[in-house]
């Protein structure tokens, strides 16, 4: 599973990004600061199960903290998208690129108004241009790579398994599936002859598969900037079938950088001790708890945050953003493999070191599949560690399930 940034140059994609990952990577305020893809890991949240027991969970990735676990997802930041990068214009032939191994865009805006499209410092700039100018593009990304093939298959293709079979193919790459396909024209009126299609059924077609195949989710950043929270009611009323999540990535890099630990030098010696963080936080949080000497500067920055972001959004959105991409748009379940149902501990007697994510619909054969090739050949059954249940390879996946795999 990929996660693709993308947005307008300056509306804090690279500031998001580290937030989400703490990778180190270039900030500024000026256009295509991102010149080449960054790629991180960046983390979603669930409650652990380890509390629903009483035991405490020893991650092989991710951690967990205060009984909150965190699974690792790779997080994909492109450089800046502007009107006109389906042709080219700035770097975008690059961002396309780059995006096309993505399973769904977080589209990075920059609420308070203070860039416009091109990543330029203004005012009063309408946020909704940037949504409508990035769906635009991205339609007619996928409308041009129809097209290139077009009138090679539309002659001899019916609107039937052929067709489908055709899509895939002239999108290979981009993750499409004949099920994708499907579904649009279970849910659309097309001609049944490919080759009677006028221009404009081409790009309704080219536009619900992009939405379908890469859904978008806006992260309203800058919410706590004055004129934002207007801005943001405006795009919720003009964009009412778009999830839009109000965030401030400013705000989770702070508590984020005042949070974590850090390797000092000893003094007099080549070796380092590490030094707690300023406050304890776990990201996703409304609060926060200082556990370290503040100087003046610090003390304003964190009451800010505090005021402006947390006690007005219940959190400052960059784990929220996370969390529904993953779990609401892309509907996947996060479930934990054991070696004993009883016990919850792989074969070293680590208690719940292990959490994937696995798409809505996946069953308890896919899963033995997803550990390894021999899980699933050998699949006898699966226990479930809360009931002792046996399960069969037909048992569909829930959301936090237990498994033990029992193979031949």
């Amino acid at each position: 599973m990929l996660l693709g940034l993308v947005g307008c140059p300056s509306s804090g994609k690279s500031t998001f990004f580290k937030a989400a990952t703490m990778a180190e990577v270039a900030i500024a305020s000026y256009p295509f600061t991102t010149i080449k893809s960054n790629h991180g890991i960046g983390y979603v949240k669930i409650d652990c199960v380890d509390k629903d027991f009483d035991v405490k969970c020893n991650p092989n990735h991710g951690f967990c903290i205060q009984n909150k676990r965190f699974i690792p997802v790779e997080i994909m930041d492109v450089a800046g998208l502007v009107p006109g990068a389906s042709k080219g214009k700035g770097l975008g032939n690059q961002f396309l690129d780059d995006l096309r191994q993505a399973d769904v865009f977080i589209h990075i805006v920059d609420v308070s108004g203070t860039t416009d499209s091109e990543g330029k410092q203004t005012e009063n700039h309408d946020p909704s241009k940037d949504v409508e100018f990035l769906e635009d593009e991205l339609n007619k990304w996928f409308f041009n790579i129809l097209m290139k093939a077009w009138k090679s298959f539309a002659k001899k293709a019916d609107i039937e398994d052929d067709f489908s079979k055709a899509i895939v193919k002239q999108f290979s790459g981009l993750k499409v599936t004949e099920e994708h396909v499907k579904n649009i024209l279970a849910k659309n009126v097309f001609p049944k002859k490919a080759g009677m299609w006028n221009s404009e059924q081409l790009m309704k077609f080219a536009s619900a598969l992009r939405k379908k195949s890469k859904p978008v989710i806006i992260a309203a950043n800058k919410i706590d900037i004055e004129q934002s929270k207007e801005n943001y009611e405006k795009l919720k009323e003009k964009f009412p079938a778009m999830v839009i999540i109000p965030c401030s990535a400013d705000s989770e890099l702070a508590l984020r950088e005042a949070s974590r630990q850090k390797a000092e030098p000893l003094a007099g010696s080549s070796k380092s001790q590490t030094k707690a963080g300023l406050i304890e936080y776990v990201a996703g949080e409304k609060d926060f708890k200082i556990i370290g000497k503040l100087n003046e500067k610090q003390k304003l920055v964190l009451e800010k945050i505090k005021k402006n972001v947390l006690d007005k959004f219940a959190g400052t959105g960059v784990q929220a953003v996370l969390n529904y991409t993953v779990f609401e748009l892309l509907k996947y379940l996060a479930v934990f493999p054991v070696d004993s149902a009883n016990k919850l501990t792989d074969s070293k007697g680590k208690v719940l070191p292990d959490c994937f994510l696995l798409p809505k619909g996946s069953t308890a054969l896919d899963f033995a599949y997803y550990l390894h090739t021999d899980f699933g050949k050998n699949f006898i059954k699966a226990i479930d560690a809360r009931t002792k249940r046996i399960l069969g390879k037909e048992y569909e996946l829930k959301h936090k399930d237990i498994l033990e795999i029992v193979t031949r």
